[in-house]
């Protein structure tokens, strides 16, 4: 029994490891822009690398070779798709129009055997809840829904309002647990100086801050391991002890 559980664990951990590694190589993609072709591939290899982990009634290597062959064939797949247009389209199909100028295309819903109250689930989670103010919606290979408003619901921008607002710049982590990450400091143009008089303005320490982050306005965020509530918001209904 004890033999059995170390040979288990030991072939859990190479599972798993090789899992990294070959999820790696075949690239990144969020789970959410996964095609159908990408998540029965994905639900596929982690059965084989389960089977790899707990089977002992066969070896290790038989499991192995098979996730490897399996990870090299979505590979060749991956360089075929790109080249072939024909094949892409046929692995992972193509958009659907779904709506078109406020109104819906049935024959559309149906051939994707998407039913009315998905497709206006969809469309409150793009922040649409009347129809009539979109010109199209597509629905994407991955399942996900693109909606493209009609111009006179679309919002006002800056090129619309002929202003020039400044480059956009993103938020930079800067503390994390206590600790000073220095390359991120040096990236926005900060040095140690002005960090220890942002701190000396709040009394407060590097070893204080559970995460600090310079904002895209130049300004400094930070959150202590001990924040101060005068009153603590509970979102729930229940009093129960948990």
């Amino acid at each position: 029994m004890m033999e059995e559980t170390w040979v288990v664990a030991v072939r859990s951990i190479i599972a798993f490891l090789t899992l990294i590694i070959y999820t790696r190589v075949l690239g990144k993609q969020q789970m959410g822009n996964l095609t159908y072709f990408d998540y029965i591939n994905g639900i596929t290899i982690g059965s084989i690398a389960g089977t790899f982990a707990t089977d002992l009634s066969s070896k290790a290597w038989i499991h192995f070779v098979a996730l490897t062959i399996f990870t090299i064939i979505t590979i060749i797949f991956q360089f075929i798709t790109l080249k072939n247009r024909t094949i892409s389209k046929l692995m992972d199909s193509d958009p659907t129009l779904v709506i078109q100028n406020g109104k819906i295309l049935e024959q559309n819903l149906h051939k994707m055997r998407v039913k009315f109250d998905e497709l206006t689930m969809m469309l409150r989670q793009k922040d649409v809840f009347d129809i009539t103010t979109l010109d199209y919606a597509i629905l994407e290979p991955n399942g996900s829904l693109s909606v493209v408003l009609k111009p006179e619901n679309q919002p006002v921008t800056a090129k619309d309002m002929h202003m020039h607002p400044p480059k956009s710049k993103l938020m930079t982590e800067l503390i994390i647990d206590g600790v000073l990450i220095k390359q991120n400091l040096k990236e926005r143009n900060k040095d140690i100086n002005w960090l220890t008089e942002q701190l000396k303005k709040q009394n407060i320490t590097v070893q204080d801050i559970a995460f600090a982050a310079i904002l895209p306005n130049d300004k400094l965020y930070i959150d202590l391991f001990k924040d101060q509530f005068q009153e603590k918001t509970d979102m729930g209904d229940y009093k129960g002890p948990f």
